[in-house]
């Protein structure tokens, strides 16, 4: 495994620290594909059998201002989870298989248990993805953060066949979408959201709230949902009925999924299918937000749009729940002269 340290006063003890702290929970998530290099710096990885004309899919990311309030409330882990669950979730989406994960976590000072708190995060989701932790480094730029605060990215490889992959270019008229739900605010709006809690309804991090059933700050930090059991469940259950699929991300559901729409295509969502979470109820009516600036900012409990061929949508809903998601018809796709998304 790759655990590299750097940092700008040299190399010290710690480095042995960290590493004999860390490489359990790289072991821990280890796949066949894994193969020891014994450098130290690298991490080699085969291509898993039963690819034909493989393509390789990438993606990388923070949690923007999610991290701020995993800090805040000391839910590191929840920050290593999210990192990967954001990379994951976007590498699905093009059918993709997720391979392998590495991170990079940059301080001021070095904190060896707070390294570890967010690295076992990571770990557990990628055990969750099924995507072995093959790398990371840890950067001590002094100076740089104050003491407590760090920064995190995540980058993920995946790879599909070339005539599975999923996206614009499968999707027909009269195809379906089925929504699966989101576990809060994933990783979007958070900045936003905490100045409606803590500015307009003057409701701190630590606070319960009734209608949530938990503090403000455990209802930011619920951690990202993972959707790689879903969409290996879909695949296994409509072949080539599965169309493409939607990571409801930056922009919300328009956004998102306007992103995945050719031209001539237009998609007509029903957000009378499902009842909003309380969570997103409060914070509109705590900072007095439009519908527009709610749409525009959160993800309304909405976390993967699956778009499957028309008589196959009871059968993606029936798929989605036996992998342990709630999943509901959520609109249809339709030609149109204008491309985009049309909320009825």
């Amino acid at each position: 495994m790759a655990l590299s340290y750097r940092a700008t006063n040299g190399g010290d003890a710690r480095v042995a620290d960290l590493i004999e702290r860390l490489r359990p929970l790289e072991r821990w998530t280890r796949t066949p594909e894994v193969l020891d290099d014994g450098a130290g710096q690298t991490a080699l990885y085969t291509l898993p059998s039963g690819l034909f004309d493989p393509v390789l899919v990438s993606a990388s990311g923070g949690i923007g201002g999610k991290l701020k309030i995993a800090i805040a409330t000391g839910k590191h882990d929840v920050a290593g989870r999210d990192v990967v669950a954001i990379c994951i979730n976007d590498l699905i989406a093009s059918g993709a298989r997720p391979l392998f994960f590495v991170h990079h976590l940059a301080f001021g000072k070095l904190d060896l248990d707070l390294v570890e708190q967010v690295v076992s995060g990571v770990a557990a989701a990628c055990r969750n993805a099924g995507c072995p932790l093959v790398g990371g480094e840890t950067a001590e730029l002094s100076g740089t953060y104050v003491d407590g605060q760090y920064d995190l990215a995540g980058f993920a490889v995946g790879a599909v066949s070339r005539g599975a992959m999923l996206g614009r270019e499968r999707l027909v008229a009269g195809d379906h979408l089925v929504a699966v739900a989101s576990s809060g605010l994933h990783a979007e709006g958070h900045v936003l959201a905490k100045k409606v809690f803590e500015q307009d309804m003057c409701l701190w991090l630590g606070e319960k709230v009734e209608e949530l059933g938990s503090t403000v700050g455990e209802a930011l930090c619920e951690p990202t949902r993972i959707y790689a059991a879903a969409a290996d469940a879909l695949r296994n259950a409509l072949g080539d009925g599965l169309r493409a699929l939607c990571h409801v991300s930056s922009g919300g559901i328009a956004a998102s999924l306007g992103r995945l729409l050719p031209q001539g295509m237009q998609a007509r969502v029903d957000l009378e299918s499902f009842e909003r979470p309380p969570l997103f109820r409060l914070i509109a009516e705590g900072g007095k937000l439009s519908e527009d600036e709610m749409r525009l900012n959160f993800n309304l409990g909405v976390g993967l749009i699956a778009v499957v061929a028309g008589d196959q949508s009871f059968a993606a809903v029936e798929a989605l729940e036996s992998a342990g998601e709630v999943a509901w018809i959520f609109g249809d796709v339709r030609q149109a002269d204008k491309s985009g998304v049309v909320f009825t």
